[in-house]
């Protein structure tokens, strides 16, 4: 009998296959739910103990919630940890709601999340875009947030490098599964990152995804009335700004916010390569 032929899996396959295959690396067990707002459904990985602290996890841009498999173990022995898809963005959260056009439209989507999530009072770790995401939370609805955590923030005390730019523009233009490679390849210097993740972002050029808001800095002024305790740390060879012009702006925003820099990491090996550092840090913060 002659071999029947299968046809090739579709994008959309692929990336749901690749999604799964990090979040199988995932050393804790997970659980998996959606949560309702007008904006759509928004995708939650959730380990650690039901009456543990809550902390939120937000990625940066196309790295998806599975990009923490090298955090959650260790930040779970003491917290309820929520990693969420951001809406509109490469994962599984499904932006079929309202459109997301401005910061304020994001603040409500994160209200809504916190509501479903049963929470009023969290910490908040982000990396990248999602460290903007979350500053921008805590400026809106300061009550809500116990502790801030910012790792490599972009555009939130300095402007992104000319280099950077010229690299990841293209990308976002006309994305493609090589070019996300080549822009990893080239952020981070040649650093071997995990491969199911590398190959769960490269897949994420094809993801349906929606207009990015884009991540204009705060006026200095709602910074500075900011009480909130925050932690930021910068990559030592990020690429995507200067870490040391981000940390002059940041300490005369934030008064009160620590500074620290986390040796041989650039941008985009956060926050995996160097986790074992991220995650000592983080709990000796949230504790």
């Amino acid at each position: 009998m002659a071999a029947l032929d299968h046809p090739a899996p579709s994008p959309s396959a692929q990336f749901t296959e690749a999604y799964d295959a990090v979040l199988r690396q995932w050393p804790v067990p997970v659980e998996q739910f959606d949560l309702l707002s007008a904006y759509g459904t928004t995708h939650v990985n959730a380990c650690g103990p039901q009456d543990a602290p809550p902390l939120l996890l937000l990625h940066g841009g196309g790295a998806t919630s599975t990009v923490w498999f090298a955090n959650v173990k260790d930040l779970s022995a003491d917290h309820r940890v929520y990693a969420i898809d951001t809406i509109g963005d490469a994962g599984r959260s499904v932006h079929d709601g309202k459109p997301v056009k401005s910061r304020d439209d994001l603040m409500d989507w994160l209200d809504a999340v916190l509501l479903g999530l049963g929470t009023r009072r969290v910490h908040i770790c982000g990396h990248s875009y999602g460290a903007w995401l979350a500053l921008n939370y805590a400026v809106h609805a300061p009550q809500n947030v116990r502790r801030l955590a910012l790792l490599d923030p972009t555009q939130c005390f300095a402007s992104f490098s000319f280099g950077y730019l010229r690299h990841a523009v293209p990308v976002m233009l006309q994305p493609s599964a090589a070019r996300n490679r080549t822009y990893l390849a080239w952020e981070t210097g040649g650093v071997t990152l995990d491969p199911a993740w590398q190959a769960l972002f490269a897949l994420g050029a094809s993801f349906p995804k929606s207009k990015v808001v884009p991540a204009h800095k705060l006026v200095p002024e709602k910074l500075r009335n900011l009480t909130t305790p925050t932690l930021v740390l910068l990559a030592e060879q990020s690429k995507a700004h200067d870490i040391k012009r981000v940390e002059a702006k940041g300490r005369k925003s934030l008064a009160q916010a620590a500074f620290a820099t986390l040796p041989g990491a650039s941008h985009h090996t956060l926050p995996m390569v160097p986790a074992t550092e991220v995650n000592r840090r983080l709990a000796e913060f949230l504790s």
